[in-house]
């Protein structure tokens, strides 16, 4: 226990940066500490093609201030940001690659007229989740601007951390909750994190529909929320005619659990379960325990556990 090291989770929101340190073992994550700092208005605004931070000395201030609070000198970081910084999508491919530099001139090419980007000058990253017999392959794609990215880099080492690894919340979210979802071969996970609505539905075990939609002016339970579950549940029956909704699993903020999950299962026709951080984790005798004081830290507690 002496040599054990512990691992630093940081959430970026235009509104805070948030940190989960995290020890322990993967099968059961240890929540040291928790610390926030609020982001003053203009400090950052999220974009796919802009410099997101506006203001990079006040940005770098607050990222120090917010890993002093942990009271630990672990200096790598695992970044999770919001899912409108970036693109994520599954992609259908003929054909097997030779070699991932193939691999990634092929997904720009068949990307490059559907991004409001430059697709040529990003960050991609990719997961082969399935190989059909005929050869072709369904793809997870997710890519973000790389003077974008680059950006966020260049703003943490100038406050002294090394990121060793930048995600999207809807990833880390997965990640937070990837015991509970394991425990379904088939399961559709809907959230409502911040700002972004999330659908993504398992099928035997991996994503094979995935719909993320920032909805910055509206409520968990606003109309406009139930109309998109709805519309991306039609476009996944859609291309899947086949399939059923068998479990529903729901991330939403404690106040608004209760009714975001009834507001799903009218648009799903069965109950869904409402998944809890607090579950998730272990938590020392240093932070809250309940399900309120945690939730905020989700996502940075997912992006810790990319790396532990």
């Amino acid at each position: 226990m002496f040599f054990s090291k512990n691992i630093l989770g940081m959430e970026i929101s235009p509104t805070s940066v948030t940190c989960a340190l995290l020890g322990g073992k993967q099968a059961l994550p240890r929540l040291e500490r928790i610390s926030s700092r609020p982001l003053n208005s203009g400090i950052l605004r999220v974009s796919l093609r802009d410099p997101n931070i506006i203001e990079p000395n006040s940005f770098a201030e607050k990222v120090r201030e917010a890993h002093a609070l942990l009271l630990d000198q672990t200096n790598q970081v695992s970044v999770t940001l919001p899912d409108a910084v970036g693109r994520i999508l599954m992609l259908d491919v003929e054909g097997r690659f030779k070699n991932k530099s193939e691999a990634l001139d092929i997904i720009r090419w068949k990307l490059k007229k559907n991004m409001p980007f430059d697709v040529a000058d990003t960050h991609l990253d990719y997961q082969i989740l399935r190989m059909r017999e005929n050869g072709d392959m369904s793809l997870l794609v997710a890519l973000v601007s790389r003077p974008v990215i680059e950006q966020y880099e260049e703003s943490f080492i100038s406050a002294g951390l090394i990121p060793v690894g930048i995600d999207l919340n809807t990833f880390s979210l997965c990640r937070a909750f990837q015991k509970h979802l394991e425990l379904f071969e088939d399961v559709i996970l809907i959230s409502f994190y911040g700002s972004t609505l999330g659908v993504v539905v398992i099928y035997e075990g991996s994503p094979e529909f995935i719909r993320v939609k920032d909805l910055s002016s509206a409520s968990a339970i606003d109309s406009r929320v139930f109309m998109e579950i709805n519309s991306s549940l039609l476009v996944w029956q859609e291309r899947f005619p086949e399939r059923t909704v068998q479990k529903v699993v729901c991330i939403a903020a404690p106040d608004v659990a209760t009714n975001f999950c009834d507001m799903v299962a009218e648009a799903v026709n069965t109950e869904p379960v409402i998944m809890e951080i607090k579950s998730s984790i272990k938590p020392s005798d240093n932070v809250p325990a309940d399900q309120v004081s945690l939730f905020p830290f989700s996502a940075a507690i997912g992006a810790a556990m990319r790396s532990l």
